[in-house]
């Protein structure tokens, strides 16, 4: 009698393809020549097997060790046999081309080993295997991996070990791990892992378990009673759409298969046939490539109705990716990198229907972004239960590569997501690691309602890792480690001051129902002997319930501990020995309550500033406000709709218009739901950016547009606010219009003005420029509509043609009453902070501090926003700055900006002036600071010193990244 798996092991047997006879075979040359650029790996099996060993050999010697390194690949096998040997290194992904696992075969091995660190996969980030069949010689396939390292859609025609040794033949440490959609035909050894999610999946036999194994829709998942074994079973899973991936049909052309929509299912989805979905051609998508792809060519594209495909490499953004089509697909093969350069998010998906984002890196850039990925704007209230937006395989650094700052990485304001498989990692090692450095509030956010979770990796940030603010969410799997570098308790202190710690999962006070399983939290106080008051936090009410789950005392500063598991129940694990001080767990934890009854809403925050700091962000800072029990945050409000939120006392608002004001006002939040009162309003208007000089003559322009209806294009340029221009229908990505100025001008803004019909401005727009009207190149700006009048200010061009392309969607008509081109000085903005006087030259200007740090002073001066001066330690009295400016000069006013390291302004300050640097007086200034901006004036001086002296004190260190002074 056969069993299920090996009935099952011989219908998909039966479905390998075997290469086809060749005379000769084809230059291995040709692997990396195709339409994905010269790091991707197309192989077939007409090629030698010794010459594909040859470049798996090469690539894996480059990145077998390459933790941090740039660069990528993706192997790409298509339909046959293959008789290789291919190790899996950092930043490499190997996938078959067949629609379905059988159609490619690796017969040799395909394996992760951690040979490069004596058998410890602790490290063995970053790298995948997906959708073939491996037919291992030795009758084993090793995957030694920890978090980044996903094995889906793969038949293991063996076992699989998901382990090392080290030099004497112990199983070294592993960290993972995420498999699904697979079958292995023999026993899973996990050995050593720590703990493992496993999803729709199937094997002979899964051997043992450590702190956390979590199976959810498995065939034949281990039997045993938590926590030991310490294995959670989910029979089904609830909801899921498998991940898209590439593959090539009979013809030989490239698709993207995207997996449906499926329910309550148990085992592969590809066990009966074909995985239920759809084929997307190659040709539907923008093919973006780290060579040519820019900010402004991906969105035009994705304005245009494409789909998004990203090959290997690192894409430094200067603005927002925008996802506002609904069922866009963004897929990513050889885990492309995504780094906004410019403190924006890095992309932005609309609240609209079917979304999928799979296969990506996203690091934070050197100036602090809100969020990575943000899912659904704020506010977001539509029902996506039909056809929701799912996530897969997407990852999150902050720090490691380069150094990095965020408040939260990942953002979920959309309902009915699903996401599957995240690591989400403050980095505790490599560029930029430390506690005021590479600063992450949070890992994940989740706003949204009736979220799903697959697989949630996240770990070391600074404070909660996770915040869980929507009804009806599940997870399932949860693995984090809170942060190694807290420097003393009192840094780390949540709820006012009044609770030690933040929780790593924290469930908001406001929530009535959540529903988790298999959670896992470590700790590691490396620099400290600091206590957390527990690991996971969550209102006490009967819709609430955790399952499974488990404390770990890794290691760390004696005295240092985990208090309990979850609120108040379970023991504290502080030392490795004895057993209960490493591990405890609470099985089942049921809420019983009625909440926290806590019905005080918490004081209006006060002192609110917003200060323009370019032509297309303002920075807003605030007092913090009290609560009862303590504030969870802060709801930004822009012209009295909601825009963002904030869990500090400081706001970045980006992708405004040039020249344009905006008013803002702040309430807080607590953890039941409780809002304040509006703080008082504060204004402020942009920066004219690139665009000044007057409104060129438009005697002789033209215009045209599509679509075209019976308000004509030409009512753009009569002069006449009476008439207009409209598209006669509902906004659109892909409408346009063309102005033709008749010769060449040198131009550097539009402004459209829809007064009258104040509701029909471009949501979103793209301003291209050409000398023909045929070769349009990239878009010259980009950016969103807010009101009457749009504003797109950009860098001094010379062009004869102008053409501006809707990129939001909305069921108003787009028209516009007049349209006006700028033209004269070319671009470069104006003073930071305008007032009396011009900015001072600096050249040849010094500075020196008090104390120094590797941040020098003379950063203060280079022009620089990207680099800064420190401390290198937090904020006391009798810290200095000393700019000397060579001669005497008259100035009224100083500028310290600390954008991008928005809490390290000076708490206090007293400014000082002399002319020989020695004698100094009475400080002619002092005050506190309250933002990232700090701006001081005072009465005309006459002197070639100045002296800054901190008189705060904060854990902060003090930092700034330009200073000016103006006359």
């Amino acid at each position: 009698m056969l069993t299920t798996i090996s009935a099952l092991t011989l219908a998909l047997g039966a479905n390998i393809v075997a290469p086809a006879a060749t005379s000769a075979a084809t230059p291995i040359g040709q692997a990396n020549s195709s339409i994905f650029g010269p790091n991707v790996y197309v192989f077939d099996p007409s090629m030698a097997a010794g010459d594909i060993d040859g470049v798996a050999a090469s690539v894996f010697s480059q990145q077998e060790s390459n933790e941090f390194g740039s660069q990528r690949y993706a192997f790409l096998f298509k339909p046959g046999s293959y008789n290789v040997n291919v190790r899996v290194g950092f930043y490499t992904h190997v996938a078959g081309l067949g629609q379905h696992p059988s159609e490619v075969a690796i017969t040799g091995g395909l394996n992760a080993d951690a040979d490069w660190d004596n058998g410890n996969a602790t490290r063995n980030f970053w790298r995948s295997v997906e959708n073939l069949t491996i037919a291992p010689a030795s009758g084993k396939t090793q995957y030694a991996v920890s978090q980044a390292a996903p094995m889906r859609r793969v038949h293991v025609k063996g076992e699989l070990s998901l382990f090392d040794f080290d030099s004497n033949w112990n199983a070294g440490w592993a960290s993972g791990g995420y498999l699904a959609d697979s079958l292995v035909d023999n026993k899973v050894v996990p050995a050593s892992q720590q703990q493992w999610f496993s999803r729709n999946s199937q094997w002979s036999e899964w051997t043992n378990g450590v702190w956390n194994m979590t199976f959810v829709g498995a065939v034949n998942p281990p039997s045993g009673q938590f926590p030991d074994p310490p294995y959670t079973v989910v029979e089904k899973t609830p909801v899921i759409r498998e991940k898209p991936y590439l593959y090539v049909n009979g013809a030989g052309q490239y698709n993207v298969f995207v997996p449906s929509l499926q329910t309550n299912t148990q085992g592969v989805s590809w066990a009966n046939g074909q995985t239920p979905g759809q084929s997307l051609p190659i040709e539907q998508f923008y093919i973006a490539r780290p060579d040519t792809a820019s900010a402004a060519s991906i969105n035009a594209a994705l304005a245009q109705g494409k789909h998004l495909f990203f090959t290997p490499g690192i894409y430094h953004l200067s603005d927002t990716i925008r996802i506002t089509n609904p069922n866009t697909v963004v897929l990513g093969i050889g885990m492309p990198t995504l780094i906004p350069d410019n403190g924006q998010v890095a992309m932005s998906v609309a609240d609209v229907d079917g979304v999928k984002i799979a296969g990506l890196i996203y690091d934070a850039g050197p100036l602090n972004s809100s969020s990575l990925l943000e899912v659904g704007p704020a506010g977001s209230s539509a029902n996506h239960a039909a056809n929701p937006t799912s996530l897969h395989d997407l990852y999150f650094r902050i720090g490691g590569y380069v150094n990095g700052k965020n408040d939260a990485s990942l953002r979920i304001n959309s309902n009915n997501v699903i996401g599957e498989h995240f690591w989400i990692w403050r980095a505790d090692h490599g560029a930029g690691a430390g506690w005021t450095s590479n600063v992450s509030n949070n890992g994940l956010v989740v706003n949204g309602a009736n979220v799903t979770i697959y697989g949630l990796f996240n770990e070391h940030h600074n404070q909660y890792q996770t915040v869980w603010n929507g009804n009806g969410g599940r997870l399932y799997f949860y693995q984090s480690e809170i942060p190694y570098d807290v420097p003393n308790q009192a840094s780390w202190m949540s709820k006012n001051g009044t609770v030690n710690g933040y929780a790593s999962y924290k469930v908001a006070d406001s929530v009535t129902t959540h529903e988790a399983w298999g959670l896992g939290v470590y700790s590691f106080f490396r620099d400290a002997a600091v206590k957390l008051q527990s690991g996971i936090e969550v209102p006490n009410v009967p819709g609430v319930k955790i399952h499974h789950a488990t404390s770990i005392w890794l290691a760390g500063t004696p005295g240092s501990e985990i208090t309990h598991v979850i609120n108040d129940a379970g023991g504290k694990v502080y030392a490795n020995s004895p057993a209960e001080a490493m591990r405890q767990t609470v099985s089942e934890f049921a809420g019983t309550g009625t909440g926290t009854g806590d019905t005080q809403a918490p004081t209006a925050p006060a002192g609110l500033t917003a200060t323009a700091v370019s032509a297309s962000a303002i920075n807003l800072s605030w007092n913090a406000s009290s609560d009862n029990v303590g504030v969870a945050g802060y709801d930004i409000y822009r012209g009295g709709s909601l825009i963002g939120s904030s869990s500090t006392t400081a706001y970045s608002d980006t992708g405004l218009n040039a020249s344009t004001a905006y008013s803002y006002t702040v309430k807080a939040k607590d953890g039941a739901g409780n809002v304040s009162a509006a703080s008082g309003a504060a204004s402020a208007t942009t920066l004219a950016g690139g665009g000044s000089g007057a409104a060129l003559d438009r005697t002789g322009w033209t215009a045209v547009s599509n679509p075209s209806s019976g308000d004509a294009p030409a009512n753009l340029l009569d002069g006449n606010m009476a008439t207009r221009w409209s598209t006669g229908t509902a906004m659109a990505p892909g409408q346009y219009v063309i102005i033709d100025m008749k010769s060449a001008k040198t131009i550097n803004k539009v402004t459209m003005d829809s007064t009258g019909s104040d509701n029909d401005y471009a949501r979103g727009y793209d301003v291209y420029v050409s000398s023909d009207g045929a070769i349009w190149g990239n878009a010259v700006a980009s950016g969103t509509g807010t009101g009457s009048v749009v504003t797109a200010a950009f860098a001094s061009q010379n062009a004869r043609y102008v053409k501006i392309v809707q990129t939001g969607t909305a069921s108003s008509w787009w028209s516009v009453r007049e349209l006006n081109v700028y033209g004269g000085a070319a671009g470069g903005g104006t003073n930071p902070n305008p007032g009396t006087g011009a900015a001072l030259d600096r050249t040849g200007w010094s500075a020196s501090s008090t104390p120094s740090s590797g941040d020098g002073a003379s950063n203060l001066l280079d022009g620089s926003m990207a680099t800064r001066w420190s401390t290198g330690t937090a904020m006391t009295p009798g810290q200095q700055l000393i700019v000397d400016m060579k001669t005497a000069k008259s100035f009224s006013k100083l500028v310290l900006d600390s954008t991008g390291s928005d809490n390290d302004y000076a708490r206090g300050y007293e400014v000082y002036v002399s002319n020989d640097g020695a004698t100094w007086g009475a400080p002619i200034a002092s005050g506190t600071g309250s933002g990232a901006v700090l701006t001081v004036t005072f009465a005309s001086q006459n002197a070639r010193y100045m002296r800054i002296v901190q008189t705060g004190t904060a854990s902060s260190w003090w930092s700034a990244r330009e200073l000016n002074v103006y006359n």
